[in-house]
């Protein structure tokens, strides 16, 4: 694949992985059955209110209304049996809370994460959504991005055929978690989901521990580089989990692009090469014109990352957290508590305590 290909095909893979954009070169797919994406819509604005459950006695019993991310109360009558995710990160929250069993469909996922998910049909991917395919399985649960992802019409169709779909798309750390408790839910996992959730938020309590009060890097994170230069905005989740990590992140543009004289301008003093994995690598940053001046070039401050651990929003979310606090605060990291392997994925005992 050509080097430009190749980062167009990787920039749209990331954006449907982070669930902050909406998805881009979303081609016609050209297929029976097959909705293809509209054009991209703004995302939900990142103060939106988490989603919640109605009030109930019991959360885990069903019949279940859940508000969802685009204030859609979605009604689930009775456990789900056949569940379709629509995003990389529902699928390895599903299969982390146990529901992997039931998981009868998925969108496609370059990480190929969990591997218990690899025989599981695609319904879905970059080019479009397969209604009649989901339909035809007798999905009794759809998770989707939205219209965030630029999912809205095949949202639409689903509940038209009488097919629950919950809508989650955080926008922030947060959100996250949240969205982790409502998936569980709505599966029947409550239990399950809110035990995962406690252990990812003692983890994000401890890097935040360990960097207060420390010095804040100017951070700049690259998305990609071609003829336009993207990194997110401060404002973003990726933002958020860079001041979690002790950074200060330098901001693109809603559009998530920022031209190289404003990078020249910030002068970053920490580069995270989120695209490390599609071979960029520190030397050819250092040697990229006009950069040469930057004090992260200059300090040798220029670091690969492993960018789906820290932008999908799913159970790995806190691996990537302390992927960044490695990256920002290498002399800090060694603080962090070590997770015990039978603990959650991501999780670790909060400060102060011995794992079991």
């Amino acid at each position: 694949m050509a080097a430009d290909s190749m980062r167009r095909a990787r920039r749209a893979a990331l954006f449907l992985l982070t669930l902050l954009l909406p998805a881009v070169a979303l081609g016609a797919c050209g297929q029976a059955g097959t909705l293809t994406s509209p054009s991209p819509q703004p995302p939900p604005s990142a103060s939106q209110p988490p989603v919640t459950v109605a009030p109930t006695l019991d959360p885990t019993a069903f019949p279940m209304t859940l508000v969802d991310d685009e204030g859609t109360e979605v009604v689930i009558p009775a456990q789900p049996q056949r569940i379709v995710s629509l995003t990389p990160a529902t699928t390895e929250v599903l299969f982390a809370i146990g529901a992997g069993p039931r998981v009868v469909g998925k969108v496609e996922d370059i990480a190929n994460h969990p591997p218990e998910a690899a025989d599981v049909p695609i319904v879905a991917t970059f080019a479009g959504i397969d209604v009649e395919q989901i339909v035809a399985l007798e999905a009794d649960l759809v998770v989707s991005g939205g219209s965030g992802l630029s999912q809205g019409p095949a949202v639409e169709q689903l509940r038209n055929a009488g097919v629950p779909v919950l809508v989650v798309y955080p926008t922030t750390v947060d959100g996250a978690l949240e969205g982790i408790r409502t998936i569980g839910r709505a599966a029947g996992e409550a239990q399950a989901a809110d035990d995962l959730v406690q252990s990812m938020t003692a983890q994000i309590d401890a890097v935040s521990a360990v960097t207060e009060g420390v010095e804040r890097p100017r951070v700049f994170y690259e998305i990609d580089y071609g003829q336009s230069i993207f990194t997110p905005p401060a404002t973003s989740i990726y933002g958020e989990m860079i001041r979690l990590a002790g950074g200060e992140p330098i901001s693109g543009d809603p559009n998530y692009s920022i031209s190289l004289e404003s990078l020249v301008d910030a002068d970053p003093q920490v580069i995270l090469l989120g695209d490390a994995a599609y071979g960029v690598t520190p030397e050819q940053v250092a040697a990229r014109p006009g950069w040469g001046g930057m004090t992260a070039v200059t300090d040798g401050r220029i670091h690969p990352v492993d960018d789906i651990l820290i932008t999908r929003p799913g159970p790995r979310l806190t691996q990537g957290l302390r992927e960044l606090l490695g990256a920002i605060h290498p002399e800090i990291v060694g603080q962090l508590p070590i997770p015990s392997p039978r603990e959650p994925i991501g999780s670790i005992s909060p400060p102060g305590t011995v794992s079991p």
